[in-house]
């Protein structure tokens, strides 16, 4: 009778941990400084490489290989021409010219390195991230910047796809 009882359990148990699904999460980190020696903002992106692909395949109607053996130059033009329409940054409210430095991956994960040159001083900091947002309503761009001599962490979502920092 206890072993009856405990199968049971044990049945129960598995169907119940097998009915709940798999989430997957959808982040996306950003890292931005100001760095005032070098009169410069540094900006650092990490995306998961499966929704910054289906993202790209899905904008440019075709088959996108980012970080795999098939990548070629036109997909590497084809993320940098996606990374600086999705991310705009006003300073003391004259919108800046993203540079695209480069990318490279760790792990299933995409790094790209970002810059904005001749940046003397900062007064005012708007910010505006809309990348992966059409993929998935559930997805979470997370900024970790630090302008004013002080740390900020600002979540964008498709609701919240702006920010604008001060002093």
């Amino acid at each position: 009778m206890k072993k009856i009882i405990l199968y049971s359990f044990l049945f129960i148990s598995l169907a119940t941990l097998c009915s709940f699904s798999v989430h997957k999460f959808y982040v996306s980190i950003y890292q931005i400084n100001y760095v005032p020696e070098k009169k410069m903002i540094q900006i650092t992106s990490r995306i998961f490489t499966d929704d910054l692909n289906a993202v790209l395949t899905k904008k440019y109607n075709q088959k996108i290989h980012i970080g795999e053996t098939l990548e070629s130059e036109q997909d590497v033009t084809l993320l940098k021409r996606y990374i600086l329409e999705n991310l705009s940054i006003k300073i003391d409210n004259k919108l800046q010219s993203i540079n695209y430095l480069s990318k490279e991956l760790e792990g299933n994960i995409v790094i790209c390195y970002l810059n904005i040159k001749n940046i003397s001083k900062v007064k005012s900091f708007e910010i505006q991230n809309t990348a992966l947002l059409e993929l998935n309503e559930e997805q979470q761009n997370i900024m970790q910047m630090d302008i004013f001599n002080k740390k900020e962490n600002i979540l964008f979502t498709v609701n919240n796809v702006k920010a604008l920092l001060k002093p």
